[in-house]
């Protein structure tokens, strides 16, 4: 389902991919009163390999929803389809595969700056900065 991480996450958020590959789902956000709420928003899609790094910031974060769908396999993955498809370590893989990619288990590391830590927190873990 796409969505936005809102303001705990602003200004960036870099996230660690492990162990296998999916494709993360973006879709430009629909703003109100402007053409582009009646236009069809631009979507893209980026191919989150193991031990890559994603970092998300200015119009990325603010401007764009993002989501990653429950599906097993990831399909139709292209030069065409794939923002990101120059930067891939291993083309060769999801090429041999005829575009796809069979999902596995992953893990998600993802690292934000917080600005505010919540009262319970304070008394865990100490005082805010």
């Amino acid at each position: 389902m796409p969505h936005e991480d809102g303001d705990a996450y602003f200004p960036v958020v870099a996230t660690v991919s492990l162990r296998g590959s999916l494709v993360l789902d973006v879709t430009e956000k629909r703003k109100a009163g402007s053409d582009l709420e009646s236009a069809e928003p631009k979507r893209w899609r980026i191919l989150q390999e193991p031990r890559s790094l994603l970092l998300t910031t200015g119009s990325a974060y603010t401007d764009t929803l993002h989501g990653i769908a429950e599906v097993t396999e990831d399909s139709d993955l292209t030069p065409e389809t794939v923002a990101n498809w120059s930067l891939l370590g291993d083309r060769a893989v999801i090429e041999a595969n005829g575009g796809c990619n069979k999902r596995t288990d992953r893990v998600s590391l993802t690292y934000r700056d917080v600005k505010k830590v919540s009262n319970v927190a304070s008394k865990l873990f100490g005082k805010t900065r």
